[in-house]
């Protein structure tokens, strides 16, 4: 049986609200539980999986794949992140360095 990835983790983790029922957690309301280097590819995937955001140190321009795989860029400032579900980061075109992979 393959491995689940640390973002398979993260999506799939419940919790308890204030009257009993569990309930999914968002993916922004809860902190990171760990960060890898981001090195931008066209065509691989993130190897821990999606990550529910990512971190840019170095301002610059991002071309990623959301959750769904649709393309999006995003011009971020030094020291943004972007919570939102990312599966790729593509070298072709993005100009921003320092990316971190939130999971």
């Amino acid at each position: 049986m393959a491995q689940p990835t640390i973002g398979a983790f993260a999506r799939v983790r419940t919790q308890k609200t204030n009257r009993g029922r569990e309930a999914e957690d968002r993916v922004a309301s809860i902190p990171a539980e760990a960060v890898r280097s981001v090195t931008p590819n066209d065509s691989l995937d993130l190897p821990d999986g999606d990550c529910r955001a990512i971190f840019v140190g170095t301002a610059g321009d991002v071309v990623c794949n959301d959750g769904t795989g649709t393309e999006f860029t995003v011009t971020a400032y030094a020291g943004m992140i972007l919570p939102v579900v990312i599966s790729r980061v593509k070298a072709t075109g993005t100009t921003a360095g320092n990316i971190l992979a939130m999971y």
